[in-house]
Order: structure tokens, then sequence, then C-alpha cells
């Protein structure tokens, strides 16, 4: 008698420890944290390197895309190149790859970019981080939030370049580069912008950010004029993450090791 009621025991903790693995295994795993890192305006994914490089090395998922007309894509650029375009680059992105967990950063113009996608596929996505960047409402275009001599430069400059398809590039130096080798390399990658993607306004159906966690890093050693109202209005909000990084706009070309660290320290 006692060695069946042994052998009972046994069969129960069996039956007990299938169930449960059963139940582990019927559980959906969550997917690990995915780097999504879009690029500002008139750059490329070459201005990522050395911080996916390091986010790669330390074992995170990390995509780069390029958007439409610019980059190594600036032979896609032509009249109907939108915000709306690079909104959906991004969203298409993530459903062709199927991620989920998106940690999504725009840096500069695509701060746009990063809200628009949210307010389609918030469901993919775990955080928007925007990169001293600019922060469009509904129904403001790129334009609408810059100053007004900018603004008046841009248009200007868009339509004697080529009628207002495209804006010239900056130089390095605008971002806040200065080392002589950096200036060189990104001097040599800048391409013009589709100008439609600073006129349209960004369209939004939900509130900004659409219910996701959001951190702004602002670079302040120099600040852009362009840019410091949005960090000023982030480091005061009690809706944001407000970090900071002592370097200039280029971020991930000054201090890509710090940048890259700080993204990690958000997953």
């Amino acid at each position: 008698m006692k060695i069946k009621l042994i052998h009972l025991k046994s069969f129960y903790l069996l039956l007990i420890f299938v169930i449960f693995a059963f139940q582990t295994s019927a559980q959906p795993m969550k997917d690990p944290p995915a780097f999504v890192l879009v690029h500002g305006a008139f750059h490329g994914s070459w201005c990522w390197q050395k911080v996916s490089k390091q986010l790669r090395a330390d074992g995170d998922l990390v995509y780069t895309p390029t958007l439409s007309g610019l980059g190594e894509h600036q032979n896609t650029l032509n009249s109907k190149v939108d915000l709306n375009t690079h909104i959906t680059d991004i969203v298409n992105l993530i459903l062709a790859e199927d991620l989920h967990n998106v940690i999504l950063v725009g840096h500069s113009y695509a701060g746009a970019v990063i809200a628009g996608v949210a307010d389609l596929i918030p469901e993919r996505l775990s955080k928007l981080v925007f990169l001293d960047a600019m922060l469009m409402k509904n129904g403001q275009s790129a334009l609408d939030v810059s100053p007004k001599d900018i603004r008046e430069n841009f248009i200007k400059s868009a339509m004697q370049f080529d009628k207002g398809l495209s804006l010239p590039f900056l130089s390095a130096e605008f971002f806040g580069i200065t080392d002589a080798h950096d200036v060189t390399w990104v001097n040599e990658r800048l391409t013009n912008q589709p100008f439609r993607t600073f006129t349209q306004p960004l369209v939004l159906k939900h509130p900004y950010g659409n219910q996701l966690p959001l951190t702004y890093i602002a670079c302040t050693n120099p600040e852009l004029r362009a840019i410091k109202p949005f960090a000023e209005e982030t480091k005061t909000s009690k809706d944001w993450k407000y970090l900071e990084l002592k370097t200039g706009h280029d971020a991930m070309i000054t201090m890509p090791a710090e940048l890259a660290r700080m993204l990690e320290s958000l997953k």
C-alpha cells in the first residue's frame, strides 16, 4: 500500500509539472526590444553606423532605414515624396519585418515621422524617443514650427534650386560637427531633402504619441536655435522623460557611444 501511495504521489507531481509546463508554453512570449532608428533631414541610414554597431555588439536588434528620396535612395526623389511617404516607409518596414516591442527613435525632422507612425500602428511600438527632434502637432508642418527667418530662407532656397522639388542640404558644421574627419565624411553623404516633407502638415487622428511613453533627448552643446523650443517644452512637461547630451545636433556622429548607452537605458 505504501508503495502504491508513493507511485500515486509521483504521478500527481508529474501531472502538475506537465500542466504547468503547458500553461507556460501557451502564454505568448514578449518580443525582445527592437530599435528602429530614423534619420533626420538631409541624412540617411549611414549616420547611425557607429550607434547601430554599438547596439548590435550589445545584442540588440537594430534597423536603420533610409527614407525615400534621401541617402542611397536619392534616385527616388520626385514631386510626390512627402511626409506621408516617409511615415509609410517606416510603417512598411515594421510590418514587413514583423517587428513588435519597437523602440522608435526619430532624429530632428523625423520627430514628425515617428509621431505619424505611432498614430497608425501603436500596438507595434513600446516607446517613442525624440532625439533633438522637431515636435509638430496635428496640422503643423516642419516649416510651420520653424523660426520665420529660417522658414523664409528654406522656401527661397528650394525655389531657386529646383523650383521647390528639394531643399539643398546644409553643411555638417550646421549640425554641430567640428571634427575635420567627421565633417568631410558627413558632407560627402548629405543629400537634398524632398521639399514637400517640410511643407505637408502632420495629420494625427489620436492624441500626440498615441498613449506611448515619450522620451526627449536634447543636444545642448551647441543647441540649434530652431530645436531649442521643443527641448524646453518637454523639459518642463510631466508627459515626457527628458534627457540631455552635451554635444551638437548630430549626436549619433559626435557622441555615438554615449547615445547608444542612453538608448539602451530606455529598454
